[in-house]
């Protein structure tokens, strides 16, 4: 009986072992190194670089709370933003504490731009609560106030927003979208004219 349970466990450990190290080692290997090869910035993250400093990522999104900066959407990762705490917050739309988050957020928008409708991504999280992407709506309600913090003509300010929308893929896969720090970077890049 000890022979046949032997025999019988033998091929199940070998199967077990070399399935491990294929998939769990050799697979792994392959694609990080195919990863390397062929996609090199996407592979580390896209970061960017001024002067061999990372200031950021093109991938994932980070907080810019100045009124000189377009905002990010709210972030429910760690104290905002945090890569190690990458989550949603899991409120649901029962949440009494997500309900009184959201009321505040609106009425401080409204606040700071009356008459102007809140865009809902100003508001929400994404799931990962670092997506750094927001609506062309979310972008263009911000320009007055960007403008203003600048001394830019909002015009030019909204010209800025325009050339930073980034169309579906293929023309229908995904939504229109705004990266806030390439728009943010092009900002800084575009200079603190006196407006018109």
């Amino acid at each position: 009986m000890n022979k046949d349970l032997i025999s019988a466990l033998r091929p199940a450990l070998v199967m077990t072992l070399l399935f491990a190290a294929l998939l769990g080692l050799a697979y792994s290997l392959a694609l990080t190194g195919i990863g390397q090869a062929l996609f090199p910035e996407q592979a580390n993250g896209s970061l960017v670089r001024d002067s061999g400093t990372v200031v950021g990522s093109n991938i994932v999104g980070q907080a810019f709370t100045s009124d000189r900066y377009f905002n990010t959407r709210p972030s429910a990762a760690g104290d905002g933003y945090d890569g190690l705490a990458s989550s949603g917050s899991n409120l649901g739309p029962t949440s009494q504490l997500l309900a009184d988050r959201v009321k505040g957020d609106v009425e401080k928008l409204k606040a700071a731009q009356p008459g102007k409708a809140v865009p809902a991504d100003m508001v929400t999280t994404s799931g990962s609560g670092l997506d750094p992407d927001i609506t062309p709506d979310a972008a263009f309600y911000q320009v007055d106030r960007v403008a203003k913090a600048r001394s830019l003509d909002p015009e030019a300010v909204r010209g800025l927003v325009e050339q930073s929308i980034d169309t579906p893929l293929l023309g229908f896969l995904g939504e229109p979208r705004v990266n806030v720090f390439k728009l943010n970077r092009r900002l800084d890049a575009f200079g603190a004219k006196p407006a018109a």
